[in-house]
């Protein structure tokens, strides 16, 4: 049986889902996404990757700066949405939305559930050092991602997988898990189990300093960080090239097999000392240049080993 369904999604993230449920034969009513945001050097307002997929299949769109009005509720009650699926939306759903649909609010979360609730669970579980994570089809509260599950698939986070790779692989999974939940919800046979009260974490908001690397710590830290923040927005580390101190990213790097003082560049294929051990840089990025080959990067420099990276 088909559904009336109002998606509520925004990065590119949330895109497979959308198509699958159309995909799927249910009925999306609406599409709400963030508003067009100014983005390139002309500033131009690029609507989002979900408005856009929603305009090729001829979907309203709707990008309210809040639904904490009267108006708002009002509105997307209209749509008598059976329920209201959504996929990292950017926004707080009020109480009064999440109980608009009948069958309620899904929401496919990219985490193994209570452990990173909240905004950056793929960066943050790699940047812990997680050795598996989950798409996680849950319903809505009122609290930060404290529902309960209804479905989840694991995997496994390979120990050079970067966040783009497990971006990626959790899109299309999660887009799948969540058609099947409302397969399974429009026959009436959905469950829902409450999260465990043990084992939570909160997946922070990333913020500029976030992506600093911290030399002083063990090798497989920094390794971890450099993988959770890959490709974007980037770990990052500042070094005097002649001309001040400059930014550099790091998009590929690889444990090391020597040692020294943290921050030290020890051999010109990017080993870098840290607090234990060291991890060699296998590709950087200048701010304003493409990534390039670490080999590459010192043709372009004035450095010489034992120059210290901060």
């Amino acid at each position: 049986m088909s559904l009336r369904v109002v998606f509520m999604g925004t990065p590119d993230f949330a895109v497979p889902t959308l198509a699958e449920i159309v995909g799927q034969g249910h009925e999306v009513v609406a599409v709400y996404t963030r508003e067009p945001a100014a983005a390139g050097r002309g500033m131009e307002l690029k609507p989002s990757p979900v408005h856009k997929m929603a305009e090729r299949f001829g979907i309203p769109v709707f990008t309210p700066k809040t639904l904490r009005t009267e108006e708002a509720v009002e509105q997307f009650r209209s749509f008598d949405a059976d329920v209201a699926v959504v996929v990292a939306y950017g926004m707080i759903l009020p109480k009064a939305i999440l109980e608009a649909p009948e069958l309620g609010c899904l929401n496919l979360h990219a985490s193994l559930l209570p452990r990173w609730r909240g905004a950056a669970p793929i960066q943050r579980a790699i940047m812990a050092g997680d050795k598996e994570t989950a798409a996680a089809v849950m319903k809505m509260e009122e609290g930060l991602d404290t529902g309960p599950v209804a479905m989840v698939e694991k995997v496994a986070i390979t120990s050079d997988m970067n966040a783009g790779e497990l971006h990626d692989k959790l899109m299309f999974l999660g887009a799948d898990l969540m058609v099947r939940a409302l397969a399974a919800l429009s026959r009436g046979g959905l469950g829902f189990t409450p999260q465990p009260e043990e084992g939570v974490t909160y997946a922070h908001k990333l913020k500029n300093e976030d992506a600093r690397i911290d030399w002083a710590k063990p090798a497989q830290a920094v390794h971890d960080h450099i993988r959770g923040l890959s490709p974007f927005p980037g770990a990052f580390f500042t070094a005097d090239f002649g001309k001040g101190e400059e930014r550099v990213k790091v998009i590929k790097a690889a444990l090391g097999k020597s040692g020294g003082d943290a921050g030290i560049l020890l051999g010109t294929d990017g080993t870098v000392a840290c607090g234990d051990g060291s991890v060699r840089l296998i590709q950087v990025q200048r701010a304003g240049k493409g990534p390039v080959a670490f080999d590459e990067f010192l043709r372009g420099v004035r450095i010489d080993l034992g120059a210290r990276f901060s």
